[in-house]
């Protein structure tokens, strides 16, 4: 191999990347990927001692975009050395350990947002700026300024400049979703999108924060130590993430890193990662920089979420409703322990918003067990070309209905991917319960037993079963046991089982709380249904669409006859002042019970069980290995009750 011509590649594609992550916002390839490329210039430059002068090797980034004003910082920022392992981070312990012995270190959140600075003169806010390229970046002052929580005015009257990360929290970006007219799907992308958003109004409209980590620059003082300048920033009203931990010995640290990478999905916001710092400034001078980063920082990368693959081609399912819904078929890629080789597109809206091409290379992104999806193009060739728009119904052949960004087959009745996949959704574990029935036998059971709906299971007998394919005296005595036993649901269950567009567990157990019985649920208006918290008017309208169709009311009738029996939650409820009437979230790993029989419980005493603390929540309950809700609990000052106090309340 030429080492020089590959030396001359490699840069020419880095400074093409850094082009587009930095100044674009619009990275062409994952940065697990980048990584690589990037550690074989630096292994080829070390091998022939050659560093050419446009290496990327020897500054932090690239160019500036125009559309800012530029901002040159008072002192470089530094990007960070990274290890993908313990062997690599042990490694540059023991490097320091050599010189300095066993020092302390600080352990941080690695965040995944959008680094900035902010600089102060006589204690009032004078400028912003995005990193860029370590040396110039882009004032965004105006669009800072719409982030309440970043101080106009500090206490400190010398000229300091401060760095953090701004982000997007990730329920702030679910709450912009419910009303956006074009959701966003990634909170990293979204904040970098609003700081660099010529109109400040969507800076705005994004609700971001931002959290600080370090002091760049500062005249009239100096700190000793990393913790001195924590201090400092706390002392100056900057809003900062309640994690910090200090730890000596490498095998802590590791402890506190396997922490953070099982608790980081409880997370409100994005981390990508964890980051370590000599914690004396002074052994932190004697260690120094290089010219891209500091030697007395690391940051220790997680498995990747985010990678890219190529699209080989687009299949269409079709659900319950009708809805078709376009699956990307990619080659395969390791991505967060699993093999991808399909991921969602949404819609075919989402595929024209997001350029999706075949041949194209896409990113997909997998985080802590969703459905994986592509989240957007990263290169097109010549060998692309548009995804084909179905016509007709891949499953029936019925002509499509488009309806906004959605595909439609309105063979509701007929179609046989919407038949089987309304009779799974009637027998899965939240609904109706019905154990052994897989997507397979749903589809030999229609074929062969004519099974059109869920009340046809109701008419399959022990000796039709046999007659199939793989089903053993044993098997088809068991199913049909469970298709007996599914006779006796909770009114819950069943709501959610009749699969009402829009109806999820949630609202099917705050229906079933407010109708004593299925006849008055049959009977309710629109205005009777919107009184519930969470049911707007479309889901109501979903609602009484239903219970007015006439198939629907043949079908409820159906399975009354063949012995179908309610059993509906009591309606006095249990009085009890310690949790009736409040709002409560649950957090850690409780030794007594599984989180659905303490929400099934806490709810029977009328109290209201939500997945996030907040201002509203009135008590946290807390089990083992709790996170960042206890962290907020304790924020906001929300009543703690740990599970020996809930087993003696609960007496």
């Amino acid at each position: 191999m030429d080492k020089i011509k590959r030396i001359k590649e490699l840069i020419t594609l880095i400074n093409k990347l850094n082009y587009h992550y930095y100044v674009l916002d619009d990275p062409l390839i994952a940065d697990r990927e980048y990584d690589f490329i990037y550690d074989e210039l630096v292994n080829l430059e070390k091998e022939t001692g050659i560093v050419l002068p446009d290496s990327p090797t020897k500054q932090v980034g690239d160019t500036v975009l125009e559309g800012f004003k530029k901002h040159t910082h008072i002192a470089k920022l530094y990007s960070l050395d990274k290890c993908n392992n313990f062997q690599e981070l042990e490694s540059w312990i023991n490097g320091i350990k050599k010189d300095f012995g066993d020092i302390d270190y600080s352990v941080e959140y690695k965040y995944d947002g959008l680094k900035m600075t902010i600089t102060y003169e006589n204690g009032e806010l004078i400028c912003a700026a995005t990193r860029g390229n370590g040396y110039v970046g882009e004032d965004v002052t105006n669009q800072v300024l719409t982030i309440k929580s970043v101080p106009l005015r500090i206490p400190y009257k010398g000229k300091v400049v401060v760095e953090g990360e701004a982000m997007m929290k990730l329920s702030v970006l679910n709450e912009y979703n419910k009303t956006a007219l074009e959701p966003l799907k990634n909170a990293r992308n979204a904040a970098a999108g609003a700081i660099r958003n010529l109109d400040p109004k969507v800076t705005g409209s994004r609700n971001l924060s931002m959290f600080f980590y370090g002091v760049p620059y500062i005249e009239g003082k100096k700190f000793d130590t990393y913790l001195e300048m924590i201090q400092f920033l706390k002392d100056n009203d900057f809003p900062m993430y309640d994690y910090l931990k200090m730890e000596k010995s490498v095998s802590k640290i590791e402890e506190l890193i396997d922490e953070i990478d099982k608790d980081k999905k409880n997370l409100d916001i994005l981390i990508d990662g964890v980051v370590i710092k000599v914690n004396d400034f002074k052994i932190r001078e004697k260690l120094g920089v290089t010219a891209k980063f500091p030697k007395w920082a690391v940051g220790y990368k997680f498995e990747a979420q985010e990678l890219t693959t190529k699209l080989n081609q687009v299949v269409w399912q079709v659900g319950r409703t009708g809805k078709l819904t376009p699956i990307a078929e990619v080659d395969p890629v390791e991505l967060a322990g699993a093999t991808i080789k399909r991921a969602t597109l949404n819609n075919y809206g989402d595929i024209l918003r997001k350029g999706v091409k075949i041949n194209s290379k896409v990113f997909v992104r997998r985080s802590n067990e969703v459905i994986p999806e592509i989240l957007k193009v990263a290169t097109v060739d010549e060998s692309c070309y548009d995804v084909p728009k179905p016509t007709v119904c891949p499953s029936c052949g019925e002509l499509l209905v488009e309806e906004g960004a959605n595909l439609f087959c309105t063979n509701y009745y007929g179609c046989p991917e919407q038949i089987e996949d309304r009779i799974n959704h009637y027998c899965q574990r939240n609904a109706m319960n019905i154990e052994g029935i897989s997507g397979k036998t749903i589809t030999m059971l229609r074929k062969n037993l004519n099974v059109k709906s869920v009340l046809d299971l109701y008419s399959i007998k022990k000796e039709d079963l046999l007659r199939l394919e793989k089903f053993a005296e044993k098997k088809a005595e068991k199913l049909i046991n469970q298709i007996e036993r599914s006779k006796n649901p909770k009114f819950a269950n069943f709501i959610f089982a009749l699969g009402i567009n829009g109806v999820g567990e949630k609202t099917a157990k705050d229906l079933a709380k407010h109708f004593a019985t299925l006849d008055d649920l049959k009977s309710a208006n629109l205005e009777d249904l919107t009184q519930i918290d969470e049911v707007g008017l479309i889901i109501a309208q979903n609602i009484y669409d239903y219970f007015n169709d006439e198939k629907n009311i043949d079908l409820l009738s159906g399975l009354a006859s063949v012995g179908l029996n309610i059993e509906y939650p009591t309606q006095e409820i249990t009085q009890n002042t310690t949790f009736t009437g409040k709002t409560i979230v649950l957090t850690g790993d409780l030794e007594n019970f599984t989180r659905s029989e303490l929400t099934a419980t806490l709810e029977s005493y009328g109290a209201k069980v939500t997945s996030s603390v907040s201002k509203k929540t009135d008590l946290v309950i807390v089990g083992e290995n709790a996170g960042s809700k206890l962290n907020k609990a304790k924020e906001l000052g929300v009543q703690i009750m740990y599970e020996p106090e809930l087993l003696e309340k609960l007496k």
